[in-house]
């Protein structure tokens, strides 16, 4: 049967393809629109398939906080070009996860991807529709959840970047400036842990062997070499664990000092780091 320009347009209207992609669609199912839409969705998994050990090192990181402050969200939908990362459907996509993600509560990121949308079909369906329609592999990467008595959201301004920070023993305070300063200090700074207990313990012996190494190089006898090497521990702990760092804005302070000047008691009990092609 003949395929006008009507049945194109309106096909690619009700699943965003491109001209050509819904012509040869009609022709191949002989107008049936739904048939055609399914194979548009095929071509989006061929795509996926073909597609799936490329490296996605753009995209876009989007954060939410409820609003009763207690529970922030973060997600990371990456691409293959930073073209795609800047293409509306591209970024509308990429709000859907994070409204999934908000609107669900999902456990993690398998469960999140398997939510149903609005049309009955899963995320995953639509990430696949856009992987046909685009030609590249998208994927959620990340998606992070942090719950506190008060939670403070942080996005870079290239957009590839978002710090999520939960702070407990408030006392009524207003800590969303030391939340937000905090947020920064991660993003900038790159903690691994809060503090040195949480430092898996393979990180320390390696840290360990390092000192020990580097003191030997240098000369140093070996009856110091386990004291030498626990002494640069304590300096990688300074450097690497949130609490003990030094306050970029205020290098007289550490976080923890900064955090207690703020608010007797005040702490931080959870931080995520999300980042793309970084």
């Amino acid at each position: 049967m003949a395929i006008t320009a009507q049945d194109v347009n309106r096909l690619r209207q009700e699943t965003g393809a491109g001209m050509m992609d819904c012509k040869k669609a009609l022709t191949e199912a002989n107008g049936d629109f739904e048939a055609a839409k399914d194979i548009l969705r095929k071509q989006g998994q061929k795509i996926a398939s073909k597609r799936a050990d490329n490296t996605t090192s753009e995209g876009i990181v989007l954060t939410q906080v409820s609003a009763d402050g207690t529970t922030g969200k973060v997600v990371a939908l990456a691409c293959e070009t930073e073209p795609v990362s800047k293409v509306e459907d591209f970024r509308n996509l990429a709000q859907s996860v994070l409204d999934a993600a908000v609107s669900t509560n999902a456990a993690s990121k398998e469960e999140l991807l398997a939510t149903a949308q609005a049309d009955g079909r899963s995320l995953q369906d639509h990430i696949t529709d856009l992987m046909g329609k685009i030609g590249e592999k998208i994927d959620v990467v990340s998606y992070e959840s942090v719950n506190a008595e008060k939670v403070v959201a942080y996005n870079h301004s290239n957009g590839k970047l978002g710090v999520l920070v939960g702070l407990n023993n408030t006392n009524g305070t207003d800590v969303t400036e030391v939340g937000k300063d905090i947020a920064m200090q991660i993003a900038a700074m790159k903690p691994i842990a809060l503090d040195k207990d949480g430092v898996d313990s393979a990180t320390i012996e390696r840290e360990i062997e390092i000192g020990k190494e580097q003191a030997r190089a240098e000369g140093k006898p070996e009856q110091m070499l386990e004291k030498i090497a626990m002494g640069k521990l304590n300096k990688f702990y300074k450097e690497n664990t949130l609490l003990n760092q030094e306050f970029v804005k205020d290098p007289s302070l550490s976080i923890s000092q900064l955090l207690e000047k703020t608010s007797k008691g005040l702490t931080v009990t959870d931080f995520k780091r999300v980042a793309i092609g970084a």
